[in-house]
């Protein structure tokens, strides 16, 4: 049975007229990064609830979330109209298992996501285990436009922080990208352009695999990967896809 808490708002930032991200301060239990919980308000005897990935590594108290403001949605433009100290509440206990625990060993770690979806990987990336676990870290973004690229200083830090490590490759769908490629990521895979931009050439003896985002994306990307010989990854049966659908 849910434990909801409430949780204070600390501080709203808007990276675009419909993407913002919401920090929080709460008593939640401990998570892991990649997990998500769950913001809800009640509106008389009803709960209006949604679930949301943790973007802060685990360790940091400040909550973070990445919303889009859906106009015709029950909750999230009720949690676009918050300001700092206000509340909101919250999950005590996070779910999930997008996780690295659950994630083989490998050379090559593939990060593909799409909008709001980039919130678990950048859980994921504030944490030290990814980075002695993988060699190499692929992160990729997919979005329609260059102003959807959030989190920009915290990308930028994260490359600074292991240069050798981290490729960052944006996919921009709806204009000229500022920077990485154009178009959506399953066709920077169809035609290899994402992999020659990442100067890698993943196999299944080499690579891992996560993907969020979509239904459409996420079932596409994964029959792209299966056509090339990867698997999906399952407990009982170890693989190299590892997929979490974003609603």
């Amino acid at each position: 049975m849910s434990n909801w808490v409430d949780a204070t708002v600390k501080k709203v930032t808007w990276w675009s007229d419909t993407l913002f991200s919401l920090v929080v301060n709460a008593s939640v239990e401990p998570f892991k990064a990649g997990q998500f919980t769950k913001l809800s308000i009640m509106e008389g005897d009803k709960r209006i609830a949604r679930a949301y990935s943790y973007v802060n590594g685990p360790n940091n108290p400040d909550l973070e979330f990445y919303l889009i403001n859906v106009e015709s949605g029950l909750l999230s433009p009720r949690l676009a109209q918050l300001k700092p100290g206000d509340t909101v509440l919250i999950e005590q206990r996070a779910t999930g298992f997008f996780t690295l625990d659950e994630i083989p060993p490998s050379e090559q770690l593939w990060m593909l996501s799409t909008g709001t979806a980039i919130g678990p990987f950048l859980s994921i990336l504030q944490q030290q285990e990814v980075w002695q676990k993988y060699t190499q870290i692929n992160l990729v973004h997919g979005v329609r436009f260059n102003a959807d690229l959030s989190y920009q200083n915290l990308i930028h830090t994260l490359i600074n922080a292991h240069p050798t490590q981290l490729n960052y490759i944006p996919v921009v769908s709806r204009e000229e990208p500022q920077q990485g490629l154009k178009g959506r990521i399953t066709t920077a895979i169809q035609n290899g352009e994402l992999f020659s931009k990442a100067s890698k050439t993943p196999s299944p003896s080499n690579s891992q695999f996560m993907i969020c985002g979509n239904p459409q994306m996420v079932k596409d990307t994964t029959q792209l990967l299966l056509d090339k010989n990867f698997k999906r990854n399952r407990r009982r049966d170890p693989g190299h896809i590892t997929v979490e659908q974003y609603w």
